[in-house]
């Protein structure tokens, strides 16, 4: 069940809510945990038994970690058991045919297997349950004792499936104790409709021209058709993702939740290192509070933070997808940060604001060629042809119809990927011109009417990082 699907905007959502504010405030809780493994089982109802059994899981060894505090020892095998059990889980699931496809390519056998459905939302579940798995072992935060609220943790709706990564140490206290209030209602539905219209009206308008681009086949793609498709992709993605992530803010705004936001403006950024503070926050957070400063951060030799980093970036691109193109999507920007972090600093501190923008935009979108080609081949080939090599000339009729028809649409995209409409919102709404609620009334259920017209007519509506 999509967040943009009609059966969820139309029913799901709404007879959660009417049931959550109906009933007394002891039951919220329970009523919010029924309501997720229901949306988790609409689309999974077989993988709802493994969630189910990860829970209890996960419940009994927090339990056991925090009784064996007292002797370290005991304590670390348990998280150490605990640890290997839930990756090996995320592992058979996710990277099972990757490893065998990647073992009979070089291996003289065959081994035979058949592919598995990946649980939806694995990947992020898996990441929120070691969090509290090891902030538990640290002592930062006390053991849940009871068993709902920590199911509820685990299966919340709203960031269930696409994140954002919701740290247990950042909802602790909300989970037993959280402010509802009119305007924490309407600024998460304020959220959550602005979530929408960019997954709706701009993820999925860009994600056309880019499925148009890869759809001309090959010999019959100009070097500005090449440009102009990752440039599409580039954009479908953040809207797609970021929206995800403000539907999700918003929806735990509505049940008094306050969830980190996950996307900073990632495309105004003039360094890679700076994209990656902008890009999937609660991802980059995760990574760095449990894989990178356990390995020593950068408070260690050069060459030992190089390899932090690059361990850093290869399970982040693993964590992406079971693929090798995810593991050269990880590793291209290991090497980049580690290389703007010991040769290119200096250097780019001396240079335009424009210069460092367009650098860092143009690495981002040779990124996202590495992310969304089927295959590293595939990659060489897409990327060859941004730059020349086996395109169909430098434009072509279709290229410029590409570019000129949707030229509008181009303008919104990168208008809507920098601060500059928020800012000026703002800046109107302080002019105290207008009622603010009067106009946030009108402009959100323009917004929403028009997502609802879009989807009535329209069936492309995907969610991309649904697959993760």
């Amino acid at each position: 069940m999509l967040f943009s699907s009609i059966v969820f905007l139309f029913t799901f959502l709404p007879a959660v809510l009417v049931l959550y504010y109906l009933l007394p405030e002891r039951f919220h809780n329970p009523v919010l945990l029924l309501a997720s493994l229901i949306f988790y089982a609409w689309g999974e109802p077989v993988y709802i038994f493994l969630m189910l059994l990860s829970i209890l899981f996960n419940y009994f060894s927090g339990l056991d970690i925090a009784r064996n505090l007292t002797d370290r020892r005991l304590a670390k095998r348990s998280l150490i058991f605990n640890i290997v059990v839930n990756i090996a889980i995320l592992g058979f699931f996710k990277y099972e045919g990757f490893v065998l496809d990647s073992l009979n390519a070089v291996l003289p056998v065959h081994i035979t297997y058949h592919p598995l459905a990946l649980p939806i939302g694995i990947s992020f579940y898996t990441f929120q349950i070691l969090s509290y798995i090891i902030d538990v072992y640290r002592g930062n935060v006390k053991v849940q004792k009871n068993i709902l609220n920590f199911a509820l943790y685990v299966t919340m709706f709203p960031q269930l499936i696409a994140g954002p990564i919701v740290q247990y140490a950042d909802v602790e206290e909300q989970l037993v104790n959280r402010e509802s209030s009119w305007n924490k209602f309407g600024e998460g539905c304020m959220y959550f409709i602005r979530g929408l219209a960019k997954k709706v009206l701009l993820a999925n308008t860009s994600g056309m021209i880019f499925t148009e681009v890869t759809g001309l086949g090959k010999g019959n793609v100009s070097v500005l058709s090449a440009w102009l498709g990752a440039f599409a992709y580039m954009f479908q993605i953040y809207f797609d993702f970021s929206g995800y992530s403000d539907m999700a803010v918003g929806l735990g705004k509505m049940f008094g939740f306050e969830f980190c936001m996950n996307f900073n403006y990632p495309y105004i950024a003039k360094s890679i290192t700076e994209f990656w503070r902008r890009w999937h926050i609660s991802l980059s957070s995760w990574f760095r509070d449990y894989v990178y400063i356990p390995l020593g951060g950068n408070r260690v030799s050069k060459s030992r933070h190089i390899f932090n980093l690059m361990v850093v970036w290869f399970l982040t691109g693993l964590w992406h997808g079971a693929a090798w193109n995810f593991v050269a999507w990880g590793l291209y920007y290991g090497i980049i940060l580690i290389i703007e972090k010991y040769i290119l600093s200096p250097v780019l501190d001396k240079l335009p604001s424009v210069v460092r923008h367009i650098y860092s935009i143009v690495l981002v979108v040779i990124g996202w060629v590495l992310f969304f080609s089927p295959s590293l081949g595939g990659a060489a080939r897409y990327l060859g042809m941004m730059f020349g090599a086996g395109a169909h000339g430098v434009a072509d009729r279709e290229s410029l119809y590409l570019l000129t028809t949707n030229l509008v649409l181009w303008i919104i995209l990168i208008i809507g990927s920098t601060p500059l409409t928020d800012v000026r919102y703002q800046h109107m709404l302080r002019q105290k011109k207008w009622n603010t609620t009067l106009l946030n009334g009108i402009v959100y259920a323009v917004l929403f009417i028009l997502c609802i017209a879009y989807l009535v007519t329209e069936t492309y509506n995907p969610f991309l990082y649904f697959r993760f």
